[in-house]
């Protein structure tokens, strides 16, 4: 069962997706609480699954992945084994950074990123087309990015729902 949130915690969780490196001790001076208290409420959001994990995000230039796709993939058959097959497989490839299950024309939604394009296709080739039951595959690339965010917006009478 998930703890209740307040207002506190939703603000140590914006804290905390702002930079997970903010010690206790900052958390506690910005809220006017002592120590002790922001540590108990962070382990009960750690407890409780509002705080999967700690991340750093990295520089995708500095680190040669400058290359983003959006890759929509419809599949020839719709079976549950077919879906999670499809699943299963594809969330193996460390190209794939996000994988969804669509509504609509397509089956999923994949955002690749690699370092270039002979890479993209390299991927396509050897790994993604080497999948079972793929009907179709389009690709889109990223030219711009006008926003990525990683924080959620929060809202206490939604979280609270």
């Amino acid at each position: 069962m998930t703890a209740q949130l307040d207002q506190t915690d939703i603000r140590i969780l914006d804290l905390l997706q702002i930079d997970a490196r903010i010690t206790t001790k900052e958390i506690a001076d910005k809220l006017g609480l002592t120590i002790t208290p922001v540590s108990v409420r962070i382990k009960k959001l750690e407890q409780s699954g509002y705080i999967k994990r700690y991340v750093a995000i990295l520089d995708k230039e500095k680190i040669g992945k400058n290359l983003i796709a959006f890759t929509t993939i419809k599949l020839r058959e719709h079976t549950q084994a077919a879906l999670r097959g499809f699943e299963q497989k594809s969330v193996k490839f460390k190209e794939i950074m996000e994988c969804y299950r669509l509504t609509g024309n397509f089956d999923f939604l994949l955002k690749v990123v690699i370092s270039d394009m002979q890479e993209y296709n390299n991927f396509l080739i050897n790994k993604l087309s080497s999948l079972p039951n793929i009907g179709s595959v389009q690709s889109s690339f990223v030219l711009w990015e006008g926003k990525t965010e990683t924080a959620f917006p929060l809202d206490l009478e939604q979280v609270k729902r």
